[in-house]
């Protein structure tokens, strides 16, 4: 089983705590979202588990080992940190095939991973002529060259069409499926929540959750139930009588806090309160970061003035 364990790691800058005695596990069979804010340690994070920074303490390993200690790392770790790094004078199909080379890969896996990443059309145009979206698909198509066990990408969605934003959830999920060991860092809230199982979040260099994603939601935003009726009256005073207060919302809805939706609806029905909408307004992603992390953000805009 390869998995990515990072354990009691820290890494200093001048004096300045990026990651602190941070430690987590992201296992296989399931995609691990990356989250936190700007300024958090995410980046470092991966560059200390890929050996391109290293630590002040602690330790980061891959399947038991260091990452500097893997021969033919491509086989093992895919990674993609950053979309620019491909030389612009290359064509695509040169870059991977010097990265195959190196790391004693079949020539055929340059062809298969151009195809599996769209760019097979492309590939002998120079990178230098490529949009962002099609330097990330490229940055991919090399994370996934050795097919390796663990794959790692930071901000894989920047860039992409919206056809290549559902090409990578889909990508992402069958990596999973696969018994790969999944590492996804993103900012887009509602993007993660389309494809990852499982959260690791940090604030301030340190980890302030490691959870199922289903459980980070829930135990941060509580359920709402929304209501739509032409007797708003009847309606207050009958979710009053068992303890709801109700917000009356400009457009004519009323929303119950910490409530189901099958409870409303009796009350409702039990009071005669003809009802037009009863919906459960489901708790995302966003409600949930925001409300762990608010207090971690390094850099925050302040309010514009009126």
């Amino acid at each position: 089983m390869t998995s990515i364990d990072v354990q009691d790691l820290t890494k200093e800058f001048g004096g300045r705590r990026a990651v602190d005695r941070l430690s987590f596990r992201v296992l296989p069979g399931r995609v691990t979202g990356f989250l936190g804010p700007n300024g958090a340690g995410k980046s470092t994070t991966m560059r200390l588990v890929l050996g391109l920074d290293r630590p002040t303490a602690g330790s980061a390993t891959l399947g038991g080992h260091a990452y500097a200690t893997l021969r033919e790392p491509l086989r093992h770790v895919g990674a993609l940190l950053d979309a620019q790094a491909a030389h612009g004078a290359r064509t695509a199909r040169d870059h991977l095939r010097i990265l195959a080379v190196s790391n004693r890969i079949p020539d055929r896996r340059v062809d298969e991973v151009l195809e599996q990443t769209g760019l097979a059309s492309v590939a002998r145009r120079r990178v230098r002529t490529y949009s962002l979206g099609m330097r990330q698909r490229l940055g991919i198509a090399a994370a996934l060259l050795g097919d390796p066990g663990v794959v790692m990408l930071d901000e894989p969605s920047n860039g992409l069409d919206p056809e290549g934003i559902a090409w990578i959830r889909q990508l992402l999920r069958r990596l999973a499926a696969e018994g790969r060991t999944v590492l996804v860092s993103s900012h887009l809230m509602n993007e993660t929540a389309s494809f990852a199982d499982h959260l690791v979040v940090l604030g301030r260099g340190r980890l302030l959750a490691d959870t199922p994603m289903r459980d980070f939601i829930h135990a941060r935003v509580r359920p709402r139930v929304r209501i739509r009726t032409t007797d708003p009256a009847a309606l207050s005073s009958a979710l009053a009588r068992h303890g709801h207060a109700a917000v009356e919302h400009p457009d004519g809805h009323w929303t119950v806090p910490h409530a189901r939706v099958d409870d409303i609806g009796r009350i409702a029905s039990a009071a005669g309160v003809p009802v037009l909408e009863l919906a459960a307004e489901e708790a995302t992603l966003e409600q949930a970061y925001f409300d762990l992390t608010g207090s971690e953000t390094e850099f925050t805009a302040q309010p514009q003035e009126a």
